[in-house]
């Protein structure tokens, strides 16, 4: 799971509820439901790192928001990973912070695979190693990686991710900030979003034809 911490430590998700870590968590907040809110149907799910600060926007249509809680996703349904809804039912998946930067735990990508439909979208954000704010989240267990890895591992998975990340959030001073920018800049984090596309169906080949001698072709 990407919560998981050693015996002893807070789990990696809490700086999200320091009053740092919340600032940038409340502009993607409203990003996000603005994207939502673009795709109002079919649902959505959203994992985010923290609990809620308020109930999500009416305009943004069904759907499910769980926050990391251990090793468990909390919320209005108390679940482990893999995720209990059927494969193909989400036309948006949200991963706020929740897959370990630079590792191999990659189930919540290959789950947002399975459950996004055709044509679905994955809204995944990250922790920008560039940006001056990561002093602030220095020493919490936290990994930052640029957006070629992210790509990868997201091409991996099934998905095919936008060629340009957009950055979001404060530089350096905890304040709210929900504008998107082209490219990560010095902005805390940044967003990804990828789509899962249909497989093209093969043609088949064509076959030469052949005709008995003395036939004509016309």
């Amino acid at each position: 799971m990407p919560v998981t911490s050693l015996p002893g430590q807070p789990p990696r998700t809490a700086w999200f509820a320091t009053p740092a870590g919340q600032a940038l968590v409340d502009g993607e907040t409203t990003m996000l439901e603005r994207a939502l809110a673009d795709r109002p149907a079919p649902p959505w799910l959203w994992l985010a790192p923290s609990a809620a600060s308020g109930p999500v926007a009416a305009a943004c249509g069904r759907g499910i928001r769980l926050w990391a809680d251990g090793e468990r996703w909390q919320g209005e349904v108390r679940c482990d990973a893999p995720l209990p809804f059927p494969s193909g039912s989400m036309g948006t998946v949200v991963l706020q912070h929740v897959v370990r930067a630079g590792g191999n735990d990659d189930l919540l990508l290959d789950e947002a695979a399975r459950l996004l439909e055709a044509g679905g979208r994955l809204w995944l954000l990250a922790l920008n190693p560039l940006s001056p704010y990561r002093w602030r989240w220095r020493g919490q267990g936290l990994r930052a990686s640029e957006p070629l890895g992210w790509r990868r591992r997201l091409r991996r998975a099934g998905l095919e991710p936008e060629p340009v990340s957009q950055g979001i959030g404060p530089s350096w001073t905890p304040r709210v900030d929900d504008a998107l920018r082209s490219g990560p800049g010095l902005c805390a984090a940044y967003a990804l979003r990828a789509e899962k596309r249909v497989a093209a169906l093969t043609p088949l080949p064509r076959r030469k034809l052949v005709l008995p001698r003395g036939v004509s072709a016309a």
